[in-house]
């Protein structure tokens, strides 16, 4: 009973869903989906990651999200910093009995001025516009007109009208970031930015009720790497959004140690610990370990909000997976960034 009460709110309660976009509590891995400026802002020339999260096993059928995307850059002038951003995202989720769908596409376009100071500050805007659809299994609903005398008929009509199982929508985002470094050796890198989701207000109603509207979602995240030595950091992040009467605060950060190589301009092994927390929901401890131009991620998040009685604790598990390389493997980057992870 738990569970299927579960379902029925997924589907139908915006108190829950308010967002209606994937989730992850790796979020600094989601660069397209968080600000659309933020995309092509790393040391190399191209980046693949990959996310993959699972959640709510304790509490219904577990919610499965997946997340694939590619990020890279072309300079504009030889002559300057300047450069392009590019990148394509792919996202599924699915949710719950009725296996609730969502599917996602962003393509992202952004535009990097550099401020040509010693610490290769940068200010970007950047663009993305998608395609979304969502779907659920009509044949995995139970409504209350198919018990009758006592009893669950699944031949009984289920009263719902013109109910659609599926829509398709567009959708588009923007953003503006600032990046940079700080200090007298150019210690600390950070980055502040503010971006926009779903700015033509999109229809989402399974009903065709032209009235119901998904609507707009600001995020305003930032973050900072500060070295304490040549092996020792720490990596800090914040990201808070706000959608119609819903928001959510998470922020966090990692400790790491690194191994370098004289043979090498990049540090060959970089290892992090922290944990960050969701305000309200979960603390999420986090483990990540880098090795050469690879990355992969773990975290567990340890639900502690009002639905612990049902979930005994038991948040979500997620991975991430991190690739980054140049387009010539003799030549350095083409482009000038701070370092945002070591």
């Amino acid at each position: 009973m738990r569970k299927t009460l579960f379902g029925i709110i997924l589907l139908f309660t915006p108190t829950i869903i308010w967002a209606q976009d994937v989730h992850f509590s790796q979020f600094y891995e989601t660069t397209i989906l968080r600000n659309p400026a933020l995309t092509g802002i790393f040391s190399e020339d191209y980046k693949i990651a990959a996310n993959y999260r699972t959640q709510w096993g304790t509490v219904s059928q577990p919610f499965v999200t997946q997340q694939i995307c590619y990020e890279g850059k072309i300079v504009t002038n030889p002559n300057t910093s300047d450069f392009f951003s590019y990148g394509l995202l792919a996202n599924m989720d699915q949710a719950g009995s009725i296996q609730m769908k969502n599917f996602g596409v962003y393509p992202s376009l952004s535009f990097n001025k550099s401020l040509e100071d010693v610490y290769h500050s940068f200010l970007s805007v950047g663009f993305t516009g998608g395609y979304v659809q969502r779907s659920f299994d009509p044949a995995r609903i139970t409504t209350n007109n198919q018990y009758q005398g006592g009893g669950y008929d699944p031949n009984a009509p289920t009263g719902e009208g013109q109910l659609n199982n599926k829509l398709n929508y567009f959708d588009l985002g923007a953003g503006v970031n600032f990046s940079g470094g700080a200090g007298e050796y150019n210690q600390s890198t950070y980055f502040v930015g503010v971006s926009a989701y779903h700015l033509t207000k999109p229809k989402n109603s399974f009903y065709n009720n032209a009235q119901v509207k998904i609507d707009t979602r600001y995020n305003a995240c930032a973050g900072l790497t500060y070295r304490f030595d040549e092996n020792y950091g720490l990596l800090m992040q914040a990201e808070y959004q706000i959608q119609g009467k819903y928001n959510e605060l998470v922020f966090g950060g990692l400790l790491h140690w690194k191994k370098s190589s004289e043979y090498a301009s990049e540090p060959v092994f970089v290892a992090y610990i922290g944990s960050f927390y969701r305000l309200n929901d979960a603390l999420i401890p986090v483990v990540k370990i880098d090795y050469m131009r690879y990355s992969i991620g773990f975290s567990y998040d340890v639900n502690v909000s009002k639905l612990n009685p049902a979930s005994y604790m038991r948040g979500g598990m997620e991975i991430s997976l991190v690739k980054t390389g140049l387009f010539h493997e003799n030549e350095r980057g083409k482009t000038l960034c701070p370092h945002f992870f070591y």
